[in-house]
């Protein structure tokens, strides 16, 4: 995979109890639908964490997502008309879709550099971080030991929006979103808060990871209902709430 794709978009969904089954069933069955997805170069259905501890125990059952990368604009257009985006609407309570532009990416995801290797560029507005990684088994007992200290750093960093852990599985395939007010805000605490910088340093020598991925973009739209996120208006990370229904 080569070239950075015209637009990311995450699409997120808040749905009942009651649906879980049905979620658990499309889990198991829609990846290759949404690579099917005309235009999608790159899919992967996700579960989520509350954000409060990015660790096994953190799944939120209720909050389900999707990452699609597409080569053109005019393709995601058509993503909620699709089976995959269909299928959700009819379990989901309430949903939200984030518009991302590439700005920078290193690592690879299932063999794959989905993003491209984008360049930059100039933003006034929010960012979105994503990052991913397959853990060793042989390291996982080190690396959940030193994801609280980080995890609450996170909670109160200034200039959060909102956060949440990813997954693919339960176990070992594991990543965080978190969204910020600007740039400005996301560098500050990527390179000056103690407890992330410590985590950075230890993450060669640990090993923790059997691949890894970091990315950064600009949310150039956000359509839906930005509570399924646990979106801060103000940005004020001490108010943050994991929206769970």
């Amino acid at each position: 995979m080569s070239g950075v794709p015209e637009l990311v978009t995450l699409h997120v969904w808040r749905i009942g109890r009651a649906a879980l089954p049905g979620a658990l069933a499309r889990m198991a069955t829609h990846p290759a639908r949404l690579r099917r997805t005309t235009g999608v170069r790159f899919g992967k259905l996700l579960g989520t964490g509350t954000g409060t501890g990015f660790g096994p125990g953190d799944a939120d059952l209720t909050r389900w997502a999707a990452l699609a990368v597409w080569d053109r604009a005019a393709d995601a257009a058509g993503f909620d008309a699709s089976p995959v985006g269909r299928s959700w609407a009819r379990v989901a309570r309430s949903s939200v879709r984030v518009d991302l532009r590439p700005l920078t990416s290193r690592g690879e995801w299932s063999g794959r550099r989905p993003f491209g290797e984008p360049s930059g560029g100039r933003v006034a507005g929010p960012v979105l971080a994503l990052t991913r990684a397959r853990l060793r088994a042989r390291r996982a007992a080190t690396f959940w030991r030193a994801v609280p200290a980080l995890a609450a750093a996170l909670h109160a960093a200034p200039g959060l929006l909102a956060r949440f852990g990813v997954g693919e599985a339960p176990l070992g395939w594991q990543g965080t979103v978190s969204v910020w007010r600007d740039p400005a805000d996301l560098v500050a605490f990527a390179y000056r808060h103690p407890e992330h910088r410590a985590a950075i340093a230890r993450t060669p020598t640990e090993g923790w990871y059997a691949e890894e991925l970091f990315a950064r973009f600009e949310v150039r739209d956000v359509v839906g209902d930005r509570a399924v996120l646990g979106w801060v208006a103000d940005g004020d990370a001490a108010t943050a709430k994991d929206g769970r229904a």
